[in-house]
């Protein structure tokens, strides 16, 4: 089984933190700027922090975007991060309207500032919240999240919009926030992303990253 990960560099995230996180849990990895490289990866890993709009440019500017759409048609595994996440859907709100790269439908919108409770709360939502199952009642098993299938592992998040599927059959998890369900994971067949940081979730985040080393 190769463990061997690419890691794109395209100016907006801290690479040597997730390269670090991946490698601890056995990975090869490598970084490369080359979109030809991201193409012809075995398993690739996209990271992003910062505003989308930031982000996206930049994965058009250089190259990424393209090769990530034809990367997916493949069927081979990835994982977005983040912002690595939120650029698969259609469009973002942040900031204006942006395009995102179109992979999965839905959006990215605010993370609301009010609770259910009508009390104002903190956005971005920052640290440690637990993950949940759907509402569809989608279970973790053969997963990424397969070992937490009996519990609701707590991870960390740094995030002021959230995507929100058209989908609901590709939400893989969920967080409560103010009461409000806010989609954490993804999955859709070997396209897999998170909103919330493995790399930041401790033992939890390494035991996540290592089940996509052993996909």
């Amino acid at each position: 089984m190769s463990k061997k990960i690419t890691l794109i560099d395209y100016g907006m995230c801290n690479l040597l933190n997730v390269a670090r996180a991946f490698q601890h849990c056995g990975a090869d990895i490598t970084i490369t700027e080359d979109p030809a490289v991201a193409l012809n990866a075995e398993k690739l890993l996209v990271p992003g922090v910062g505003a989308f709009s930031e982000c996206i440019r930049e994965l058009e500017v250089r190259g990424f975007a393209d090769a990530i759409r034809r990367y997916v048609d493949t069927e081979r595994p990835m994982l977005g991060i983040c912002v690595g996440m939120q650029m698969l859907f259609e469009a973002s709100e942040e900031f204006g309207e942006h395009a995102g790269l179109g992979i999965l439908p839905g959006r990215v919108r605010a993370v609301p500032d009010t609770a259910v409770t009508g009390e104002s709360q903190r956005v971005p939502h920052i640290g440690w919240n637990h993950l949940v199952t759907p509402e569809t009642g989608r279970r973790w098993e053969g997963t990424l999240l397969e070992e937490y299938a009996q519990q609701q592992p707590a991870v960390y998040f740094v995030h002021s919009f959230a995507a929100v599927p058209s989908q609901e059959s590709d939400r893989l998890a969920d967080t409560i926030y103010g009461g409000q369900r806010l989609c954490a994971a993804v999955q859709r067949g070997n396209l897999i992303a998170t909103q919330f940081h493995p790399e930041r979730s401790a033992e939890i985040g390494l035991t996540i990253a290592r089940r996509f080393v052993e996909m």
